[in-house]
């Protein structure tokens, strides 16, 4: 009986060990995409304060667990505070984010307006409460980036996050469009940065059931059925089970860009285009058939110098 005992107790700490340096392995690889994207945009800069979003879910937890170990081993020096917005919506467990955020020392304000009424009020039942949740929120967290003369405003959006916004752009929008992991607002006043743009979503789940994060669900629009965004979310997720490394290489689309191979006139001078005998990178290749083949599974930060510096572990 105490061998038995021994073994089932020799099995249970393997096992733990392998859990633990599974996720030691997951916390390097956030780590190394977050610094990468951070390097990459130029995200944060000596003396930053950044203003970090947190909504109570998976992305932005993961987000400032990440940041806040960067901080301390990077080498510029930058402060952190944590931000929530308390929309107010009925049942929103008040206390869980303060004691979290209490728990773990960072510096945070929690904010309270009342967007939930607004909404509920000027969106007829049955139509989607995204759009203008979304602006609301946006504004009440710019003024306040401002009270606390923060520098950055960072958002939890991952990889995923930005290739949804791109198929939403162009199946309803019209528009070859997505969310950049760094941009000024339209006010010229704030600069957005989304330090998970690297991150794929699979793995900050494992990060944030690894880490027992205390994620609060969104009541407010986490039931409304048929969203656009989370059919094209399962689109894509349908495609990175069935046809591993597209994702991937969809997302180095975003970063290989040949504006004379597309259609928009802003961008390239097809008005002006003349045959006159000088060769040149993007010029017409139609004559010739390309090839295409279904992408292996590779690292998106596969190309990036190993001895590269800034924010990340390399």
């Amino acid at each position: 009986m105490t061998q038995h005992t021994s073994t089932e107790a020799t099995a249970v700490a393997d096992a733990e060990k392998k859990a633990q340096l599974n996720v030691n392995k997951l916390t390097k690889w956030l780590r190394h995409a977050v610094g990468d994207a951070i390097n990459d945009f130029n995200m944060i800069e000596p003396g930053d304060k950044i203003m970090v979003c947190l909504s109570g879910g998976k992305d932005s937890y993961t987000m400032l667990d990440i940041l806040l170990g960067l901080q301390r081993s990077a080498p510029i020096d930058f402060s952190i505070v944590a931000v929530n917005l308390d929309q107010k919506q009925p049942g929103f467990p008040e206390h869980v984010l303060p004691d979290y955020l209490k728990s773990i020392g960072v510096d945070y304000r929690i904010i309270e307006e009342d967007t939930y009424s607004i909404v509920k009020k000027l969106v007829p039942e049955g139509k989607t409460t995204c759009s203008l949740c979304s602006r609301l929120r946006r504004g009440i967290l710019y003024r306040v980036a401002d009270e606390l003369g923060a520098s950055k405003v960072a958002l939890g959006h991952h990889r995923e996050d930005i290739l949804e916004t791109l198929f939403l752009n162009m199946f309803y929008g019209g528009k070859l469009k997505a969310m950049p992991p760094k941009l000024v607002s339209d006010d010229g006043k704030h600069v957005v940065i989304r330090p998970l743009a690297y991150c794929r979503e699979k793995d900050i789940v494992r990060y944030s059931e690894a880490k027992g994060f205390p994620i609060i669900p969104c009541n407010l629009c986490g039931s409304q059925p048929n969203l656009q965004r989370a059919v094209v979310g399962d689109m894509i997720a349908d495609w990175d089970k069935r046809f591993p490394g597209r994702i991937e290489s969809m997302f180095r689309a975003l970063q290989n860009v040949v504006p004379s191979h597309l259609a928009d006139t802003s961008l390239y001078d097809f008005v002006g285009a003349k045959a006159d005998g000088v060769a040149r990178a993007d010029g017409d290749k139609a004559f010739d058939r390309e090839t295409f083949s279904e992408p292996n599974t590779i690292n998106i930060l596969a190309s990036k110098p190993a001895d590269a510096g800034g924010c990340g572990d390399h």
